[in-house]
């Protein structure tokens, strides 16, 4: 079997090229984000990317506990101007008065954005990984989110037809990983970790541990390893 674990983020990314679509884990903040492998993109350059994610990146902001500055999320990829579309549940900033990078550069045309309910954000990453062809959610009925789509009453209520998200990337953030694939998650960073992995067509972890086969309780496996392409530990001095 092909080794799962890659040397540096930059090999573990070498064919994300420009146009892809990634699904980045992580809720807002430093909590469960794949911050070396975003950097890695960052440096590698590739443009016109499609990122899905719960946020427009926040690292450039300052708000609640989080200070500006001291982790790195998506955010630095529309700094670099390599974003063509976000899809997402909370794209705007917390501050009324400061504009994230996302939002100045959608207010200005230069990228669309697509917003979505939280739980139709998550329905449809599942969906994409389960291999459905469409959803029917209640969520957004009679608001602007189901405008242009199909409708339909199942057992005397109003859907809307969804389509599953499908990205070709996933990155995301574990705890602990066995060199097979198998992960689990420290706190809140099982978020939408989980289901960027079952999404994706290739999923790239970054790890603070891999152990070998049998060196995690499988009772605590969150993510089987049939759903994980390829891994890297991060090395000491790695952002965390």
């Amino acid at each position: 079997m092909t080794s799962k674990v890659f040397s540096s983020f930059a090999e573990a990314i070498y064919d994300i090229g420009d146009g892809a679509t990634i699904a980045i884990g992580g809720f807002g903040g430093s909590v469960g984000m794949a911050q070396n492998l975003i950097l890695a993109l960052r440096d590698k350059g590739s443009k016109d990317l499609t990122l899905i994610s719960n946020t427009g990146g926040l690292c450039e902001l300052s708000l609640g506990g989080f200070i500006a500055g001291t982790y790195v999320d998506h955010a630095i990829l529309f700094q670099n101007k390599q974003v063509k579309k976000m899809i997402g549940s909370y794209l705007g900033s917390p501050s009324p008065t400061t504009l994230s990078s996302l939002e100045k550069q959608w207010q200005a045309g230069e990228v669309e954005v697509e917003t979505l309910p939280q739980g139709t954000l998550s329905a449809r990453m599942l969906a994409g990984g389960a291999g459905y062809g469409g959803i029917y959610i209640p969520t957004g009925v009679g608001t602007i989110v189901e405008k242009g789509k199909e409708k339909r009453i199942i057992h005397g209520k109003e859907y809307i037809l969804e389509f599953p998200l499908k990205p070709e990337f996933a990155f995301v953030r574990a705890y602990k990983a066995d060199t097979t694939g198998n992960l689990i998650y420290r706190l809140a960073a099982r978020n939408m970790n989980p289901i960027a992995a079952k999404a994706a067509s290739v999923t790239i972890v970054e790890v603070d541990e891999i152990v070998d086969p049998g060196g995690l309780d499988p009772d605590i496996i969150v993510t089987p390893g049939i759903y994980v392409h390829r891994m890297v530990k991060i090395p000491k001095g790695g952002k965390k």
